[in-house]
Parts: structure tokens; sequence; C-alpha cells
């Protein structure tokens, strides 16, 4: 299945705001089998979330986010996953 990362645009939020958040996401996703959220990483300097998702196709990313009313700003497929343990 392919893996994507996710950009959203987001304002800074409170833990409370986040959770809530993350409760709606799981609820959406145990609708649509298939789509998998690994982690996420918010910046509240820069006023971005990075989503790691596998989704069949950019839609279904799409679809997750409409039904969870979450943004979407830009989908990236990961070609390759490297990490330093590679190269020892």
């Amino acid at each position: 299945m392919p893996r994507y990362i996710i950009e959203r645009s987001a304002p800074p939020l409170t833990r409370e705001e986040l959770d809530a958040i993350g409760r709606r996401s799981v609820a959406v996703l145990a609708e649509m089998p298939g789509v998998l959220w690994i982690r996420s990483y918010v910046s509240d300097i820069e006023g971005k979330i990075y989503c790691e998702y596998d989704a069949p196709d950019p839609e279904a990313i799409r679809e997750h986010a409409r039904r969870a009313g979450i943004p979407v700003d830009t989908i990236s497929e990961v070609s390759l996953e490297i990490s330093p343990l590679m190269f020892r």
C-alpha cells in the first residue's frame, strides 16, 4: 500500500483541540478500511501538522480529511523510506 505525507495548515492548537481532532480522525478511519494513520508531527512555529498515512490513493486521504473536517494542503507519495540504520 502506498505511503503518503500530508501537510496541513493549522493555527496553534491546545491539547484538548488536538485530542478532539484525533478522536474525529480515528472515528472516520474506522469507517474507511485501507486508510491507516501512522503518526503526525505538529509544528506550532510553522503553523503546520505533518501526517504519515498508508492509503490506496490520495483521494482516499482527501475523503478522510473531508469527513473528519481537517485541512489538507498537500499530499506527497513516499517513493522510498530511508533511515540511518541503512548506512551502518
